[in-house]
């Protein structure tokens, strides 16, 4: 049995990184059930055959930047007439050098707590890595300069950031993380809004956390809305910045099975509107099993050989915990630190989208900084 993670984000005003959580079928939001990696190569993907809970990212990290907030059909074809346009060049892989945004919960427990005993530990193993920034409030008025902070701060720094839009209408199936664009036409100008300040340099997009791998609550018609409004993101947001590097969304390994998850990309467009896919966000399930998991999806997905997958590896040193476990299980560990050498074929980047410390909702208010939490998972 698979477990969803879930995105369970803490809405509110912007601070910088912003994280998802849980794996689904191990919830992205709501209460996911973690189960053992199948034998399926990547993690334990929720199998098609077996039935699974969906469980969304788990808690999206709290908030995302200065302004981001926290919590976060086919494309039309061209008249016939029209001309072809040249198929967008890959851009070289991004940077190693990856944006740690200064505002997120940990540095503001971090600079509150200069005399903690857990201070020390904290600010080494967690506060100093880059995490995402994720976007969760639907606020279409000031996405574009939230965007552009973040953006610009990190090109003044000479890195890459990684951003997370996180407001696709009915998120999280109406589970913990609930929240979003009232209706897909006001979301298709918030995401060209977001999609505005992303600037001209090297940026790593993480497209709407869930958003695929948790649709079994959707009819197919509302399945189909869906996935024309990411095929659409996909493209407006490449089209913004040449130099963004655009995921979509595919679960993990304890969920779907490579061959139906793959069947969700090519409808949502990600063959042709992305670069590729990212996996495990929130969730706990081991690097290897992602790795072999998101080749598999890639595989059968099809499409130019070019496309490739990030992992998040916030939380999953120690691999998945009991099925039915996805709220702050006990016993996790964070993973490998985020990078964008992997040494891994077709694999881009290992990256922390949910921020470690941010609890699911158990050890902490949801979406929320919690320095026992922080310090279980940095110990391992």
């Amino acid at each position: 049995m698979a477990v969803v993670a879930s995105a369970v984000v803490a809405v509110g005003t912007v601070t910088g990184v912003v994280s998802t959580t849980s794996g689904e079928r191990e919830r992205t939001t709501a209460a996911p059930e973690i189960t053992k990696t199948p034998d399926m190569p990547p993690l334990p993907g929720m199998p098609t055959p077996s039935p699974t809970t969906a469980s969304p990212s788990a808690s999206a990290a709290a908030s995302a930047s200065a302004t981001a907030t926290k919590k976060p059909a086919a494309t039309k074809t061209p008249p016939p007439a029209a001309k072809k346009p040249p198929a967008r060049q890959q851009s070289a892989p991004v940077s190693a050098n990856l944006y740690l945004h200064p505002q997120s919960q940990v540095l503001d427990w971090v600079r509150a707590n200069r005399g903690d005993p857990r201070h020390a530990l904290i600010q080494a193993r967690i506060a100093a890595q880059p995490a995402a920034v994720w976007f969760a409030e639907y606020k279409p008025s000031t996405i574009t300069n939230e965007v552009r902070k973040v953006t610009a701060g990190a090109a003044a720094a000479g890195r890459v950031p990684v951003v997370v839009p996180y407001a696709i209408p009915e998120r999280d199936c109406g589970g913990a993380s609930q929240g979003g664009a009232p209706d897909f036409g006001s979301y298709d100008s918030w995401i060209r809004s977001f999609a505005a300040g992303l600037g001209k340099g090297d940026v790593i997009v993480i497209l709407e956390p869930d958003a695929i791998a948790q649709t079994d609550c959707l009819n197919d018609a509302q399945r189909a809305t869906r996935f024309a409004a990411l095929s659409r993101a996909g493209k407006a947001l490449r089209a913004a910045n040449p130099n963004a590097r655009v995921y979509f969304d595919a679960g993990h390994s304890g969920w779907h099975a490579p061959a139906k998850m793959a069947g969700y990309l090519r409808q949502a467009g990600a063959a042709t509107n992305s670069d590729g896919i990212f996996t495990n966000v929130s969730n706990f399930h081991r690097t290897a099993d992602e790795v072999a998991y998101a080749r598999q999806v890639l595989s059968a997905l099809g499409g130019p050989s070019s496309l490739g997958a990030v992992i998040d590896t916030s939380r999953n040193g120690n691999g998945a915990p009991a099925a039915g476990q996805w709220c702050d299980p006990a016993g996790r560990a964070l993973g490998r630190p985020p990078t964008t050498r992997t040494g891994e074929s077709r694999i881009d980047a290992y990256l922390w989208v949910k921020l470690p410390g941010e609890s699911d909702g158990c050890k902490g208010a949801a979406g929320s900084f919690t320095p026992d939490y922080a310090v279980d998972l940095a110990n391992g």
